[in-house]
């Protein structure tokens, strides 16, 4: 009886096996449990959320420098943006294409925009999406405490743009043909705060290379940018609507100003910077169709401007209104350069087309010290147009010593309604002489109504 026990156990043990045996073969298909996951294909990096740094080729990004990237860029951007201190990483050895993006806040604090491969966009005019704006390629929106960082390159494929036939340098003697010329800026921040931008690289953008508008406390250090001498509007920097930003130890060549100061800017210093060849450092143009424009408490030091058309210039439209003022322009070398120092406010886009206006932005306490080098025999060294109606006053120039760049014949000074002092009153001597400049101030403003933007 104990031997049926015993068998009747072991058979029904051998019988469950042979079940699940045929269980297994005939129906696998409808088992419940996963299946382990295949491996991810070779060069997908998975996203790191444990570490903060997101990878662009995470999200699909393919970087082979013809394949649209601009989804994968908002994914790893919409990722990146709710993570505290989050890294968004465009890697080294990738070209990336996106089209016209606007990259939108707010972000979490400390978010860094990594570039360490290449980013362009689309090549020239004809590969832009038609539904796509014209005149901005890469926007960053309501961001506060971002940093732009890395020694990749932005790569605005501009050339294209350039040749357009409305551009300036592309008509008879200059002139322009009509059609389209809506050109993108590279990179534009707007309504932006604590940003940093630094060790970047930028290239021949088809308008501005970078611009601000708008934002506060902006911090930039050793970038460079570079554009062809001949390249029209690729200014470098452009700073309008904006207040407390420092530019620093950096380099800029390009068609245009290597930094131009729109108005609304206010405590902008500018340091160690290496310009040209290019336009020069600008204030303005200022005032166009009879605007407003503020601009104060500017320093430009410390700094050379080399093979340019101008060094560091104030320029304003007749017609406008507002104040530029308490700017400090100090220890500048110049190598080579047209109308090292100038004020221009009769700026005109085509000479003898702009018609004579009564009002203009008033330009005061301005002061140029130490001001070295040498200027192209083409132009003046010190050229001070001011408004026939609103004069400028308190120019201040203090040991500057411009000599020609060929030959020993030094040119005169031009002053035009220019009030202030030079150190010639104080014993000591600039080179060339600024005897033009009128010390005695102007007994009485004229009779319409001066606005200093206080």
């Amino acid at each position: 009886m104990e031997f049926f026990w015993i068998f009747l156990f072991v058979f029904s043990i051998l019988s469950c096996f042979q079940f699940a045996s045929i269980e297994g073969r005939d129906a696998h298909t409808f088992s419940r449990i996963s299946i382990p996951p295949a491996p991810a294909p070779e060069g997908v990096i998975e996203p790191d959320y444990n570490s903060g740094i997101f990878d662009v080729r995470s999200f699909g990004a393919i970087g082979d420098g013809e394949t649209d990237d601009t989804k994968a860029f908002k994914m790893a951007w919409d990722t990146a943006c709710q993570v505290e201190s989050a890294t968004l990483l465009v890697p080294h050895g990738y070209i990336f294409m996106i089209q016209s993006t606007i990259f939108t806040g707010p972000c979490k604090v400390g978010l860094v925009f990594q570039i360490e491969g290449t980013i362009m966009p689309p090549n020239g005019p004809d590969s832009w999406p038609k539904n796509n704006s014209r005149r901005q390629w890469l926007v960053f929106y309501r961001i506060n405490g971002m940093s732009m960082q890395g020694g990749g390159l932005i790569d605005g494929q501009g050339e294209k743009w350039w040749n357009l036939p409305c551009k300036p340098h592309k008509g008879v003697n200059g002139s322009t043909v009509p059609g389209p010329c809506d050109s993108p800026v590279a990179i534009r921040f707007f309504t932006t705060s604590n940003l940093t931008v630094k060790r970047i690289r930028m290239k021949n953008s088809p308008q501005f290379h970078i611009r601000f508008d708008n934002c506060h406390d902006v911090y930039v250090d050793s970038i460079q940018i570079k554009a062809p001498s001949q390249s029209p509007n690729t200014d470098g920097i452009h700073v309008e609507n904006t207040k407390n930003v420092k530019i620093y130890n950096s380099i800029i060549s390009n068609g245009d100003d290597c930094v131009s100061i729109g108005a609304g800017t206010y405590n902008l210093d500018i340091r160690n910077i290496t310009c040209g060849p290019s336009h020069g450092i600008s204030i303005g143009s200022l005032g166009s169709s009879n605007s407003r424009a503020c601009v104060s408490n500017i320093t430009v030091s410390d700094s050379v401007i080399k093979h340019s058309d101008n060094g560091v210039r104030i320029k304003t439209w007749q017609g406008g209104f507002g104040a530029v003022s308490r700017v400090k322009y100090n220890n500048i070398h110049m190598d080579t350069v047209r109308n090292p120092i100038i004020i221009d406010q009769y700026y005109c886009l085509t000479k003898g087309s702009c018609p004579n206006q009564t009002s203009a932005v008033y330009i005061f306490d301005i002061t140029y010290s130490n001001i070295r080098g040498t200027y192209d025999v083409r132009s003046p060294p010190l050229h001070l147009a001011c408004s026939d109606s609103v004069p400028c006053t308190n120019l201040t120039l203090a040991s500057v010593e411009l000599l020609p760049s060929k030959g020993q014949f030094l040119l005169d000074p031009f002053c035009w309604n220019a009030y202030g002092a030079s150190q010639e009153t104080l014993g000591n001597n600039n080179v060339p002489p600024v005897s033009c400049l009128s010390e005695r101030y102007p007994g009485l403003m004229p009779q319409i109504e001066v606005d200093r933007c206080l």
